[in-house]
C-alpha cells in the first residue's frame, strides 16, 4: 500500500499550502544525501510533495483517500454490527438453552412427582367406591375407605410441598395452571367424601366421586400437553 503523502511529509490534511511547503523543505535538508540523509527518505517526500504540491493533485487525492476512510470506515461498522448481531445471537441461544433446561427440571423434580402422587389418590378411588358401596354402615368397609382418606390427604399435602418448590418456567405457566386446577379438584374431591364419612350424606359421595372422574380427566390432558411442552 502506497504512503500517505500527508503522514510522510508529517502534516494533516486540513494543512495550508503553506503549512505543506515548509514540511517539504525542513525534511528536505534533513534527509538529503549531501547531509548524510537517506536517501530513500528523499524519493518518499518527492513523491509526496508530487501529491500534495499540486493543489489538482491534492483533490484529486484528497477525493481518493477521503473515499477510501469512508469505505474502510463502513467496513468497520458493519463488521461491529455483525459481531454484535453474532452476541445477541448467542445471548439468545444461551438463553434458550436456560430456559430449555428450567423446564426440563422442572418437568422432572415437580411435574412427574406430582402427577405420580396424584394417581394415587385417583386411580385405587373407584375400588374403594364399590367397596365402601356394599354397605355403607359397615365398620370395617369405613375405616379402610377412611384410611384411604387420610392417606390421600398426605399425598396432597406432598403434592401442596412439591407446587410450591421451584417456579413455574415462562413456558409452562398455563400448563403449570392446569396443575393446579387438578390437584384444587383432588383437593375438594376428597374434602366432599371427608364429609361424607361425618354424615352419611349421599350426595357428598357422588359428588366427590365426579369430582375425581374430572380430576382424572385433567391429569390425562396434562400428559398430552406435557408432551407437547417437550417436544417444542
Amino acid at each position: 500500500m502506497a504512503a500517505d503523502p500527508y503522514q510522510v511529509l508529517g502534516v494533516t490534511s486540513t494543512a495550508s499550502s503553506a503549512e505543506i511547503k515548509a514540511a517539504y523543505r525542513q525534511l528536505v535538508k534533513r534527509h538529503h544525501p549531501d547531509a548524510g540523509g537517506d536517501e530513500q527518505e528523499i524519493l518518499a517526500l518527492n513523491a509526496a510533495w508530487e501529491v500534495l504540491g499540486d493543489s489538482e493533485h491534492r483533490r484529486a487525492y484528497d477525493r481518493i483517500r477521503t473515499h477510501g476512510v469512508l469505505v474502510a470506515d463502513e467496513a468497520h461498522q458493519r463488521g461491529v454490527r455483525n459481531a454484535r448481531a453474532s452476541a445477541a445471537a448467542r445471548a439468545t441461544k444461551g438463553q434458550a438453552a436456560a430456559a430449555d433446561e428450567a423446564l426440563l427440571q422442572w418437568i422432572k423434580q415437580v411435574y412427574v412427582p406430582i402427577d405420580r402422587l396424584l394417581g394415587q389418590v385417583i386411580n385405587p378411588f373407584p375400588a374403594q367406591f364399590r367397596s365402601l358401596s356394599a354397605d355403607p354402615y359397615d365398620d370395617s368397609l369405613m375405616e379402610v375407605f377412611c384410611t384411604y382418606l387420610k392417606d390421600s390427604s398426605n399425598r396432597i399435602e406432598k403434592v401442596n410441598s412439591l407446587y410450591r418448590a421451584l417456579p413455574i418456567p415462562a413456558s409452562a405457566q398455563g400448563f403449570g395452571l392446569s396443575l393446579y386446577h387438578c390437584l384444587s379438584q383432588v383437593e375438594d374431591a376428597l374434602a366432599e367424601l371427608e364429609r361424607y364419612t361425618m354424615g352419611y350424606v349421599d350426595s357428598y359421595l357422588h359428588d366427590g366421586r365426579e369430582m375425581l372422574r374430572e380430576a382424572k380427566k385433567r391429569r390425562l390432558r396434562l400428559k398430552e400437553e406435557r408432551r407437547r411442552l417437550e417436544i417444542s
